[in-house]
Protein backbone atom coordinates (compact mmCIF):
# COMPACT_ATOMS: atom_id res chain seq x y z
CA UNK A 1 0.00 0.00 0.00
CA UNK A 2 1.20 3.50 -0.87
CA UNK A 3 0.41 6.43 1.23
CA UNK A 4 -0.25 9.91 -0.29
CA UNK A 5 1.41 13.00 1.67
CA UNK A 6 0.64 16.47 0.31
CA UNK A 7 2.22 19.64 1.91
CA UNK A 8 0.52 22.82 2.02
CA UNK A 9 2.59 25.81 2.30
CA UNK A 10 5.34 23.86 0.12
CA UNK A 11 7.59 26.83 -0.70
CA UNK A 12 8.17 28.24 2.71
CA UNK A 13 10.91 27.14 4.96
CA UNK A 14 9.11 24.73 6.61
CA UNK A 15 7.49 23.40 4.01
CA UNK A 16 10.60 22.97 1.97
CA UNK A 17 12.11 21.53 4.81
CA UNK A 18 9.85 18.68 5.51
CA UNK A 19 10.11 17.71 1.84
CA UNK A 20 14.21 17.63 1.97
CA UNK A 21 13.31 14.99 4.41
CA UNK A 22 10.63 13.24 2.76
CA UNK A 23 13.05 13.00 -0.26
CA UNK A 24 15.30 10.46 1.86
CA UNK A 25 12.66 9.18 3.60
CA UNK A 26 13.01 5.05 3.18
CA UNK A 27 9.21 4.98 2.82
CA UNK A 28 9.96 7.38 -0.57
CA UNK A 29 12.40 5.32 -1.68
CA UNK A 30 10.49 1.89 -1.18
CA UNK A 31 7.66 3.32 -2.63
CA UNK A 32 5.27 2.83 0.60
CA UNK A 33 5.73 7.25 0.39
CA UNK A 34 4.58 9.03 -2.57
CA UNK A 35 4.70 12.98 -2.24
CA UNK A 36 1.08 14.47 -3.67
CA UNK A 37 -0.06 17.59 -3.96
CA UNK A 38 2.27 20.84 -3.31
CA UNK A 39 0.08 23.90 -2.27
CA UNK A 40 1.05 27.35 -1.41
CA UNK A 41 -1.40 30.62 -2.51
CA UNK A 42 1.14 33.36 -3.56
CA UNK A 43 3.71 30.78 -5.51
CA UNK A 44 0.72 29.14 -7.04
CA UNK A 45 1.17 28.03 -10.98
CA UNK A 46 5.10 28.53 -10.48
CA UNK A 47 7.37 24.99 -10.77
CA UNK A 48 9.30 23.88 -7.92
CA UNK A 49 12.40 24.20 -9.90
CA UNK A 50 12.24 27.50 -9.92
CA UNK A 51 11.49 28.30 -6.14
CA UNK A 52 13.56 25.43 -4.66
CA UNK A 53 15.93 24.14 -6.70
CA UNK A 54 17.61 22.35 -3.68
CA UNK A 55 15.17 19.67 -4.47
CA UNK A 56 15.87 18.60 -8.04
CA UNK A 57 13.46 15.26 -7.94
CA UNK A 58 10.68 17.96 -7.44
CA UNK A 59 11.74 20.18 -9.88
CA UNK A 60 8.78 19.33 -12.76
CA UNK A 61 6.00 19.86 -9.64
CA UNK A 62 3.79 23.03 -10.20
CA UNK A 63 2.67 24.36 -6.58
CA UNK A 64 -0.73 24.39 -6.54
CA UNK A 65 -3.84 26.88 -4.76
CA UNK A 66 -3.78 25.86 -1.04
CA UNK A 67 -7.66 24.21 -0.82
CA UNK A 68 -9.31 21.50 1.42
CA UNK A 69 -10.39 19.75 -1.68
CA UNK A 70 -6.85 19.74 -3.43
CA UNK A 71 -5.40 18.07 0.26
CA UNK A 72 -8.59 15.76 1.23
CA UNK A 73 -7.84 12.88 -0.82
CA UNK A 74 -4.09 12.20 0.32
CA UNK A 75 -3.32 10.40 3.46
CA UNK A 76 -1.50 12.45 5.26
CA UNK A 77 -1.17 16.38 5.25
CA UNK A 78 1.60 18.38 6.38
CA UNK A 79 0.16 22.32 7.13
CA UNK A 80 2.94 24.85 6.96
CA UNK A 81 0.95 27.39 6.90
CA UNK A 82 0.66 30.78 8.69
CA UNK A 83 -0.92 31.20 12.44
CA UNK A 84 -4.71 31.41 11.76
CA UNK A 85 -5.05 29.31 8.37
CA UNK A 86 -4.54 25.52 9.56
CA UNK A 87 -8.02 25.45 11.48
CA UNK A 88 -10.02 26.57 8.65
CA UNK A 89 -8.00 23.76 6.22
CA UNK A 90 -7.95 21.01 8.74
CA UNK A 91 -11.55 21.17 9.47
CA UNK A 92 -12.37 20.20 6.26
CA UNK A 93 -10.17 17.41 6.11
CA UNK A 94 -11.54 13.66 6.26
CA UNK A 95 -11.20 12.46 10.16
CA UNK A 96 -8.67 9.86 9.01
CA UNK A 97 -6.54 11.99 7.40
CA UNK A 98 -3.07 12.33 9.40
CA UNK A 99 -2.64 16.08 9.58
CA UNK A 100 0.03 17.87 11.17
CA UNK A 101 0.15 21.59 12.04
CA UNK A 102 3.26 23.37 12.01
CA UNK A 103 1.97 26.90 12.81
CA UNK A 104 0.37 27.38 16.42
CA UNK A 105 -3.46 27.26 15.92
CA UNK A 106 -3.27 23.99 18.45
CA UNK A 107 -0.62 24.09 20.24
CA UNK A 108 -2.41 26.15 23.62
CA UNK A 109 -4.75 23.85 25.83
CA UNK A 110 -5.52 27.28 27.42
CA UNK A 111 -7.95 29.40 25.25
CA UNK A 112 -6.96 33.04 27.82
CA UNK A 113 -3.63 32.46 26.55
CA UNK A 114 -4.63 31.86 23.12
CA UNK A 115 -6.59 34.92 22.92
CA UNK A 116 -3.61 36.69 25.39
CA UNK A 117 -1.26 36.18 22.60
CA UNK A 118 -3.01 35.67 19.65
CA UNK A 119 -5.82 37.55 19.32
CA UNK A 120 -8.46 35.61 17.29
CA UNK A 121 -10.72 32.39 18.57
CA UNK A 122 -9.16 29.79 20.00
CA UNK A 123 -9.36 26.82 17.81
CA UNK A 124 -8.97 24.14 20.31
CA UNK A 125 -6.24 21.79 20.67
CA UNK A 126 -4.47 19.01 19.44
CA UNK A 127 -1.68 15.74 20.93
CA UNK A 128 1.40 17.94 21.01
CA UNK A 129 4.43 16.61 18.97
CA UNK A 130 7.13 16.74 20.92
CA UNK A 131 7.39 12.67 21.51
CA UNK A 132 10.30 13.43 24.21
CA UNK A 133 8.15 14.52 26.54
CA UNK A 134 6.53 12.08 28.91
CA UNK A 135 3.57 10.73 27.39
CA UNK A 136 3.32 12.36 24.31
CA UNK A 137 4.42 9.22 22.12
CA UNK A 138 1.28 7.51 23.36
CA UNK A 139 -1.11 10.24 22.15
CA UNK A 140 0.88 10.58 18.55
CA UNK A 141 0.31 7.51 17.97
CA UNK A 142 -3.01 7.21 18.73
CA UNK A 143 -4.36 10.34 16.56
CA UNK A 144 -4.50 11.80 13.85
CA UNK A 145 -4.10 15.41 14.42
CA UNK A 146 -0.81 16.82 15.56
CA UNK A 147 0.00 20.04 16.77
CA UNK A 148 3.90 20.41 15.80
CA UNK A 149 6.06 22.66 18.51
CA UNK A 150 6.82 25.97 17.90
CA UNK A 151 10.72 25.57 17.49
CA UNK A 152 11.82 27.74 20.34
CA UNK A 153 9.72 25.69 23.26
CA UNK A 154 11.18 22.65 21.43
CA UNK A 155 14.83 23.99 22.42
CA UNK A 156 13.89 25.11 25.54
CA UNK A 157 11.17 22.67 26.74
CA UNK A 158 14.07 19.62 25.77
CA UNK A 159 16.77 21.55 28.17
CA UNK A 160 14.46 22.35 30.88
CA UNK A 161 12.17 19.45 31.10
CA UNK A 162 14.68 17.16 33.26
CA UNK A 163 15.44 19.24 35.75
CA UNK A 164 11.52 20.46 36.40
CA UNK A 165 10.32 16.79 36.25
CA UNK A 166 13.24 15.93 38.47
CA UNK A 167 13.11 19.11 41.17
CA UNK A 168 16.79 19.52 40.71
CA UNK A 169 15.90 23.66 40.37
CA UNK A 170 12.80 25.98 41.28
CA UNK A 171 10.34 26.50 38.60
CA UNK A 172 11.73 30.14 38.20
CA UNK A 173 13.30 30.03 34.72
CA UNK A 174 15.05 32.78 32.67
CA UNK A 175 15.51 31.49 29.15
CA UNK A 176 17.31 33.10 26.41
CA UNK A 177 17.35 32.04 22.91
CA UNK A 178 19.51 32.95 20.17
CA UNK A 179 18.37 32.58 16.62
CA UNK A 180 18.87 32.48 13.21
CA UNK A 181 16.73 34.34 10.91
CA UNK A 182 14.65 31.81 9.31
CA UNK A 183 12.85 31.38 12.48
CA UNK A 184 10.85 34.39 10.96
CA UNK A 185 9.99 32.55 8.03
CA UNK A 186 10.02 33.38 4.00
CA UNK A 187 8.60 37.05 3.86
CA UNK A 188 9.63 40.47 3.03
CA UNK A 189 10.51 42.15 5.76
CA UNK A 190 12.81 45.17 5.72
CA UNK A 191 13.93 43.97 9.36
CA UNK A 192 15.39 40.81 8.31
CA UNK A 193 17.51 42.12 5.21
CA UNK A 194 20.92 41.05 5.51
CA UNK A 195 21.69 44.64 5.62
CA UNK A 196 19.55 45.08 8.98
CA UNK A 197 20.69 41.44 10.36
CA UNK A 198 24.55 40.99 9.04
CA UNK A 199 26.96 42.08 11.82
CA UNK A 200 24.31 42.83 14.33
CA UNK A 201 22.21 40.67 17.40
CA UNK A 202 18.74 42.18 18.46
CA UNK A 203 16.29 40.98 21.42
CA UNK A 204 12.84 40.91 20.53
CA UNK A 205 9.30 40.30 22.06
CA UNK A 206 10.91 40.99 25.32
CA UNK A 207 9.13 40.84 28.41
CA UNK A 208 7.34 37.96 28.40
CA UNK A 209 5.43 39.32 24.76
CA UNK A 210 6.84 36.28 22.23
CA UNK A 211 3.99 33.96 21.50
CA UNK A 212 6.47 30.85 22.61
CA UNK A 213 6.47 32.28 26.19
CA UNK A 214 3.13 30.31 27.53
CA UNK A 215 3.51 27.25 25.35
CA UNK A 216 6.72 26.92 27.39
CA UNK A 217 5.17 27.22 30.37
CA UNK A 218 2.80 24.51 29.05
CA UNK A 219 4.87 21.96 28.51
CA UNK A 220 6.92 22.29 31.86
CA UNK A 221 3.88 22.53 33.76
CA UNK A 222 2.89 18.96 32.16
CA UNK A 223 5.61 17.36 34.04
CA UNK A 224 5.26 19.09 37.44
CA UNK A 225 1.66 19.53 38.15
CA UNK A 226 2.43 22.61 39.43
CA UNK A 227 2.56 26.31 38.14
CA UNK A 228 6.13 27.29 36.23
CA UNK A 229 7.38 30.94 35.51
CA UNK A 230 9.15 31.55 32.21
CA UNK A 231 10.93 34.16 31.46
CA UNK A 232 11.15 34.53 27.77
CA UNK A 233 14.09 36.75 25.35
CA UNK A 234 14.38 35.67 22.25
CA UNK A 235 17.32 37.13 20.08
CA UNK A 236 18.08 37.28 16.53
CA UNK A 237 21.12 36.34 14.97
CA UNK A 238 23.06 37.18 11.41
CA UNK A 239 22.69 33.09 10.93
CA UNK A 240 20.44 31.08 8.35
CA UNK A 241 19.76 28.35 10.83
CA UNK A 242 19.78 27.18 14.49
CA UNK A 243 18.61 27.71 17.66
CA UNK A 244 21.24 28.28 21.03
CA UNK A 245 19.32 28.25 24.23
CA UNK A 246 20.46 29.00 27.61
CA UNK A 247 18.07 28.25 30.69
CA UNK A 248 18.92 29.69 34.19
CA UNK A 249 17.40 28.65 37.69
CA UNK A 250 17.60 28.38 41.43
CA UNK A 251 18.75 25.15 42.15
CA UNK A 252 17.80 22.77 44.52
CA UNK A 253 19.76 21.73 47.39
CA UNK A 254 22.77 19.44 46.82
CA UNK A 255 22.31 19.82 43.59
CA UNK A 256 25.68 19.49 41.66
CA UNK A 257 27.32 19.35 38.34
CA UNK A 258 27.87 15.98 38.41
CA UNK A 259 24.24 14.35 39.94
CA UNK A 260 22.71 16.90 37.53
CA UNK A 261 24.75 15.39 34.67
CA UNK A 262 23.56 11.65 35.76
CA UNK A 263 20.13 12.81 35.66
CA UNK A 264 20.05 14.57 32.67
CA UNK A 265 21.80 11.43 30.99
CA UNK A 266 19.21 9.35 33.00
CA UNK A 267 16.49 11.02 31.45
CA UNK A 268 17.57 11.45 27.83
CA UNK A 269 18.91 7.91 27.73
CA UNK A 270 16.34 5.72 25.24
CA UNK A 271 16.06 8.99 23.25
CA UNK A 272 17.85 8.59 19.91
CA UNK A 273 17.51 12.83 19.21
CA UNK A 274 18.72 14.25 22.25
CA UNK A 275 22.43 13.85 23.28
CA UNK A 276 23.40 15.46 26.86
CA UNK A 277 27.07 16.36 25.64
CA UNK A 278 30.36 14.95 27.77
CA UNK A 279 31.38 17.28 30.68
CA UNK A 280 33.14 20.40 29.46
CA UNK A 281 31.64 20.52 25.82
CA UNK A 282 29.17 23.35 24.60
CA UNK A 283 26.83 22.47 22.26
CA UNK A 284 27.00 24.59 19.27
CA UNK A 285 24.16 25.22 16.27
CA UNK A 286 26.86 24.06 13.66
CA UNK A 287 26.95 21.28 15.04
CA UNK A 288 23.19 20.52 14.58
CA UNK A 289 22.57 21.98 11.49
CA UNK A 290 19.85 20.23 9.01
CA UNK A 291 19.43 17.22 12.05
CA UNK A 292 16.89 16.04 14.15
CA UNK A 293 19.36 16.20 17.19
CA UNK A 294 19.35 18.55 20.27
CA UNK A 295 22.47 18.48 22.25
CA UNK A 296 22.51 19.58 25.78
CA UNK A 297 24.56 20.47 28.29
CA UNK A 298 24.36 21.05 32.19
CA UNK A 299 26.17 22.63 35.17
CA UNK A 300 25.98 24.13 37.98
CA UNK A 301 27.23 27.90 39.23
CA UNK A 302 27.77 27.80 42.63
CA UNK A 303 28.75 31.36 43.16
CA UNK A 304 25.20 31.81 41.19
CA UNK A 305 22.76 28.92 43.04
CA UNK A 306 21.62 28.57 39.61
CA UNK A 307 21.64 25.45 37.61
CA UNK A 308 22.60 26.42 33.64
CA UNK A 309 21.49 24.51 30.86
CA UNK A 310 22.26 24.78 27.19
CA UNK A 311 20.55 22.82 24.12
CA UNK A 312 21.20 23.67 20.46
CA UNK A 313 19.00 22.91 17.60
CA UNK A 314 18.29 23.41 14.09
CA UNK A 315 14.91 25.66 14.07
CA UNK A 316 13.66 24.50 10.88
CA UNK A 317 14.92 20.22 11.65
CA UNK A 318 14.55 19.57 15.09
CA UNK A 319 12.26 22.73 15.76
CA UNK A 320 9.77 21.90 12.84
CA UNK A 321 10.00 19.77 9.86
CA UNK A 322 11.75 17.50 11.68
CA UNK A 323 9.62 17.18 14.61
CA UNK A 324 6.41 16.88 11.96
CA UNK A 325 8.18 13.80 10.30
CA UNK A 326 8.93 11.86 13.88
CA UNK A 327 5.11 12.70 14.65
CA UNK A 328 4.24 10.81 11.73
CA UNK A 329 6.42 8.01 11.86
CA UNK A 330 5.15 7.72 15.15
CA UNK A 331 1.07 7.87 14.02
CA UNK A 332 1.69 5.76 11.42
CA UNK A 333 3.49 3.05 13.39
CA UNK A 334 7.09 3.55 11.33
CA UNK A 335 10.74 3.20 12.73
CA UNK A 336 10.45 6.81 14.50
CA UNK A 337 13.72 7.92 13.10
CA UNK A 338 13.51 7.06 9.53
CA UNK A 339 14.08 9.74 7.17
CA UNK A 340 15.90 11.62 10.06
CA UNK A 341 19.10 12.53 10.30
CA UNK A 342 21.19 12.73 13.24
CA UNK A 343 25.36 13.46 11.83
CA UNK A 344 25.25 17.23 10.70
CA UNK A 345 27.45 18.91 7.46
CA UNK A 346 30.67 19.80 9.03
CA UNK A 347 32.62 22.12 8.41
Amino acid sequence: MTLTVAVAGATGYAGGEILRLLLNHPAYHSGELEIGALTGNSNSGQKVAALMPNLPPLADRTIQKTAPETLADHDVVFLGLPHGYSAEIANKLPAETLVLDCAADFRLTDEADWVKYYGNDHAGSWPYGIPEVPGRRELIASSRRVAVPGCFPTGATLAALPAVAGGLVEPDLSIVSITGVSGAGKKAAVSLLGSETMGSLKAYNTAGRHRHTPEIAQNLRAVTGGEVRVSFTPVLAPLPRGILTTVTAPVGAGVTTESAHDAFSEFYAEEQFVWVLPHGSQPQTQNVVGTNMCHIQVEVDEAAGKLLITSAIDNLTKGTAGAAVQCMNIALGWDEAAGLPTAAVAP
